[in-house]
């Protein structure tokens, strides 16, 4: 049973930083892609970005954080991690983390619901 866990989350003021993590157990973490998601009040969950399986992985980001975030992850830890900078109170927002059920997948693979996803981590950026 794979099972994700967010932490990091919190209060920044804007145009702050902050570095939120996911830890992922229960299978080969390596092999699989790894996505953010946020979901902002009352509205629906929406991409952020995906790094692909690998060592480093390659990323694709959602054009509203181009620039500003990035992913990286640490196969050696079974962790993926959302550095985010200049941060809007537009980014306020759940942030949670998925992991694909198809090992060696292409970047533009699409994350569903029967994917598996984390709880999620609140971050909330003031003005």
């Amino acid at each position: 049973q794979v099972q994700l866990v967010e932490s990091g989350g919190g209060l920044v003021q804007a145009g702050g930083s902050l570095r939120i993590s996911c830890t992922a157990s229960g299978r080969t973490f390596s092999r699989y892609n790894m996505g953010w998601f946020r979901q902002r009040p009352g509205k629906e969950r929406e991409f952020v970005g995906v790094i692909t399986w690998g060592v480093l992985g390659r990323t694709n980001y959602a054009d509203s954080v181009k620039g500003r975030f990035t992913i990286s992850r640490d196969n050696a830890k079974n962790a993926v991690y959302l550095q985010m900078t200049n941060l809007k109170p537009e980014d306020t927002a759940l942030y949670s983390c998925a992991a694909g059920r198809e090992e060696y997948s292409r970047l533009t693979y699409s994350f569903t619901n029967d994917d598996y996803w984390g709880p999620g981590t609140q971050v909330t950026v003031s003005s």
